[in-house]
Order: structure tokens, then C-alpha cells, then sequence
């Protein structure tokens, strides 16, 4: 059983799927530090130095969080962002498919599709060279 588990764990889609969960993890934390550290104190700052971490509203006995929430949000479009635009750039160096060689051609005289190698057009049976 322990075999079989060590066989299951090291296919490659379940390697490729531990590691991609792992990096965004760590790209998660980054781009969270990078909102919360950086970009919501620089917007704050530009907005005559709110802070967005603290802002809440009191509903009754609940304390909603909406600056909290905002940087949420930026979180997200960031992260969303970078994927997007990592998921551009592999399919950028991806190299496209050689083209398959034709097996048909165009009939000179009905312009019906014919095999390549054909002698005769099934259509109009005139002799194609």
C-alpha cells in the first residue's frame, strides 16, 4: 500500500499540482503584503491619509469591515492579473505545430476536393496531371 501511495504521489500531475499550490501560496502572501504594506497606505496617502485597515462601519451590534474588504478586492485583481499575464507568457513560448502535409487537392477543371495522389477527379472525370 505504502508503494502504491509513493506511485500516486510522484505522477506528474499530482508533482505539477503540490508544487503550483505551494508557489501560490507564497504568491498570495506576496501580493497580500504588497497591498496591505504598499499600495493601500500609498492610496490612503493620495486620499489625504486615510487608512483603510481601519475603516468599519457599525450596523447595530455587527462591525463591518470595509476597508478590510477593499484591500481584499485589490488583492484579488492582483493576483488575477499576474496569472493572467503568466498564463499569456507560456502560451507566448509555446511553439505552434508544424503544419500537417495536405492529402487532398483542388480539382482544376470542377474545383471539387480530390485526393493528392489522384489521377482521375471522381467528380468530373477529367485526367489531372
Amino acid at each position: 500500500m505504502l508503494k502504491e501511495f509513493r506511485e500516486f504521489t510522484m505522477r506528474g500531475n499530482v508533482l505539477d499540482l503540490a508544487i503550483a499550490v505551494i508557489i501560490g501560496g507564497a504568491l498570495g502572501k506576496i501580493i497580500s503584503s504588497l497591498v496591505s504594506d504598499i499600495l493601500m497606505p500609498l492610496i490612503g496617502l493620495g486620499l489625504g491619509g486615510v487608512n483603510f485597515s481601519e475603516k468599519a462601519i457599525t450596523v447595530g451590534g455587527a462591525v463591518v469591515k470595509w476597508g478590510a474588504f477593499l484591500q481584499a478586492i485589490i488583492d484579488f485583481l492582483i493576483i488575477a492579473l499576474v496569472i493572467f499575464l503568466i498564463i499569456k507568457g507560456v502560451k507566448a513560448l509555446k511553439k505552434a505545430p508544424p503544419p500537417a502535409d495536405a492529402t487532398t487537392r483542388e480539382c482544376p477543371y470542377c474545383f471539387s476536393t480530390i485526393a493528392i495522389k489522384a489521377t482521375r477527379c471522381p467528380n468530373c472525370t477529367s485526367e489531372i496531371t
